[in-house]
């Protein structure tokens, strides 16, 4: 693969991501991280805790549909990719995906805005896949950095 396919790969592995957790109330299909994940990914949901100490949930594939269907099921979610930087070394990947949540895709305002930071394997049956993903919200101190989708 040239470097301009492995990048166009890479993108549409993050655009699946997107597109698998988006979309009306109700039951996500989660068959599909198998285009997008590597069957032992992690995904990490940080946060700041009462005493806006820092902290995190690490969650596997499973854990991660288990802990957020309850929420699909009775929220319209959106989240749409706003900025994208790719990072690319051999067979390794990191790319920053600024991102805008809402409850319609027509919403005047984002819920939140925030990062993925998502790391990638060029899996040799599978093509690329995510290995960990970690993220971050905006809040009071904390804005997005400027860089192009």
């Amino acid at each position: 693969m040239t470097q301009g396919e492995d990048r166009a790969a890479i993108g549409a592995v993050v655009d699946e991501m997107y597109a698998m957790i988006s979309g009306p109330a109700g039951p996500r299909d989660w068959s599909r991280q198998a285009n997008c994940f590597h069957p032992e990914a992690r995904q990490i949901r940080t946060f700041l805790d009462a005493d806006g100490r820092p902290g995190c949930t690490i969650m596997g594939l499973d854990d991660y549909a288990r802990d957020t269907t309850p929420f699909f099921m009775t929220h319209a979610f959106f989240e749409v990719e706003i900025g994208r930087r790719i990072d690319l070394f051999g067979n390794i990947a990191h790319v920053w995906s600024a991102y805008e949540a809402r409850s319609a895709l027509d919403d005047a305002a984002p819920e939140r805005r925030g990062i993925n930071s998502i790391q990638l394997f060029r899996d040799p049956e599978a093509g690329w896949r995510i290995m960990a993903m970690i993220w971050d919200n905006e809040r009071e101190g904390l804005t997005l950095p400027e860089f192009q989708a």
